[in-house]
Parts: C-alpha cells; sequence; structure tokens
C-alpha cells in the first residue's frame, strides 16, 4: 500500500501528501481529531485502538473521505507484544513511518496513600513503557527522518488531587522527550511533547465525574484565564505544527496548551473585590 494520500493541503495550506502517520488511541478523542487533520492534507494514518473496532472503522472511513489514507490496528499498547504487533501492521502497510505520536493513556486517580502496586505498574506501562517502546521502533521505521511527539499534561507540573499517580507518568515522559530529542537529532528525528490542561473530552468528564469528592468542574474552569476548557481539535493543531517542516528547529521541548491555567496563581479574578473586580 502506498504512502501517498489523494488529499490536498492540511491546516495553514501544509500538505501531508506522502507522509505516514501512527497516531496510538486514535479511534477518539485527540487523537481521532489529529487523524482527520493530517488526512485533510493527504497523510496516510495508523490508527490504533484496544476494543472499539466500530469506532476505529468509523474513524478510518473519515479519514478517507478527508482525503488520507488508513489502516486500523487492535493493540493495546500496555502489552509490549501488541506494540510490536502495531508497528509490524504499519510497516507491512506502508513500509515505514514518518510521524509517530503517543496519544493513548490511562492511570488511576486516588490519593497517594490509596495507591498499590499494580496501579504503579500499570501506569508505568501504559504512559512511560509504551512511549519508550513506541519510539525505538518508530525512530528504526523513520529512514528519511521524522517527528515523536508525546502527549502530556499539566499535571506533569502542577499537582492537584489523585493526580499524582498520571503526573508523575507524564512528567517522567517529558523527561524522556528530552532524552530522545538530544539523542536522535543526528538521525534527523525532532522529539517534543504536547502538554494539554483541561480538555472537553471523555477523559474530562470521566475524571470530574467518577471521581469520589473531586471539585465540580465549573468551579475549575473559573479559574482559567480563557475561561472554557480547550477542544480536542486545539491540541490536534497543536500536535500538527510539531509534525509540520514549520517546527524544523524545534526539539525537546514541551508545548503547553491549556488556556493560561498553569501560569496563574491565587488570588484568582473571582476572588477579588472592587475596584479590581471590575478590571
Amino acid at each position: 500500500m502506498s504512502g501517498d494520500g489523494s488529499g490536498g493541503s492540511g491546516p495553514g495550506g501544509v500538505s501531508y501528501r506522502g507522509k505516514v502517520a501512527l497516531i496510538t488511541g486514535s479511534s477518539r478523542g485527540i487523537g481521532q481529531a489529529l487523524a482527520l487533520l493530517l488526512a485533510r492534507g493527504g497523510c496516510s494514518v495508523v490508527i490504533n485502538y484496544k476494543k472499539n473496532a466500530d469506532l476505529a472503522e468509523k474513524t478510518r472511513a473519515e479519514v478517507e473521505q478527508a482525503g488520507g489514507q488508513a489502516i486500523t490496528v487492535a493493540a493495546d499498547v500496555e502489552q509490549p507484544e501488541d506494540i510490536d504487533k502495531l508497528f509490524d501492521a504499519a510497516r507491512d502497510a506502508y513500509g515505514r513511518l514518518d510521524f509517530f505520536v503517543c496519544n493513548a493513556a490511562a492511570s488511576s486517580f486516588k490519593p497517594i496513600l490509596d495507591l498499590k502496586q499494580h496501579h504503579l505498574d500499570r501506569s508505568y506501562a501504559m504512559n512511560i513503557r509504551a512511549f519508550v517502546l513506541g519510539a525505538q521502533r518508530a525512530v528504526g521505521m523513520m529512514t528519511g527522518g521524522g517527528r515523536i511527539v508525546a502527549l502530556t499534561s499539566y499535571g506533569s507540573i502542577r499537582t492537584f488531587p489523585t493526580y499524582a499517580n498520571l503526573g508523575a507518568a507524564k512528567a517522567a515522559v517529558e523527561a524522556w522527550v528530552r532524552y530522545m530529542a538530544a539523542e536522535f537529532a543526528p538521525r534527523g528525528i525532532n522529539v517534543n511533547a504536547v502538554n494539554g490542561g483541561l480538555i472537553a473530552s471523555d477523559s474530562l468528564d470521566y475524571f470530574y465525574t467518577n471521581v469520589p469528592g473531586m471539585a465540580p468542574v465549573e468551579t475549575v474552569l473559573r479559574k482559567i484565564p480563557k475561561g472554557r476548557p480547550g477542544t480536542v481539535a486545539e491540541v490536534a493543531g497543536a500536535v500538527a505544527f510539531l509534525l509540520s517542516p514549520a517546527s524544523e528547529y524545534i526539539t525537546g521541548q514541551t508545548l503547553v496548551v491549556d488556556g493560561g491555567l498553569s501560569v496563574v496563581a491565587p488570588p484568582f479574578p473571582e476572588d477579588l473585590t472592587p475596584p479590581l473586580s471590575g478590571a
């Protein structure tokens, strides 16, 4: 199968025609939005999913309608043998890779004293090990250089209740990004991360709905300078920038997409009184 898509240009007139992207967890959410964004520029996409084959097939059809090509691969990236299966399928279909985007993530949301060994082991396997093993396989397939992007979150640089297990894992991923960037640069491979804040997605709904005792999401959104959650399309756009020629001299960096959340601190605007409250 050829890596040449039939599409034209993506956002900003960028063409991804002839490029091949592997995106983990790309049947929904940010991964799906990115797959469709790249497809509009003619990219071929390896769509990875864990269980929902119907949703993955729907995404594949939308990618092809947008002007790209796609295959779907069922693989649980928590399992090393499934990572091999995923990259083997990409090699069989396209022969190489240009982009690897590590998007799939999972963890447990509990106070530190309630974390068990299996919680720690799974967070490591899913978020850190999967990224490193995936990057190793991706580099071997990037014969003409390429881009690697990892999705992280603001829990890597800020602390908040029940997020230690995932936040610490995401911080480790950002450290791996820096080390990979230095080591892979001579191969023509840039490695970066996109650190998302509160992004309207299934994950955000789960965190603020199913974690016992969690604050109402509205009280958090009020404290974000932009006053709203981000969208999956906005995060996908940031990733697409890091995959584009415009970011050629950017590597080893973490691009924060959080509406200003990580740069503010108390007192918040809602805590002020006149005359500052009217400013």
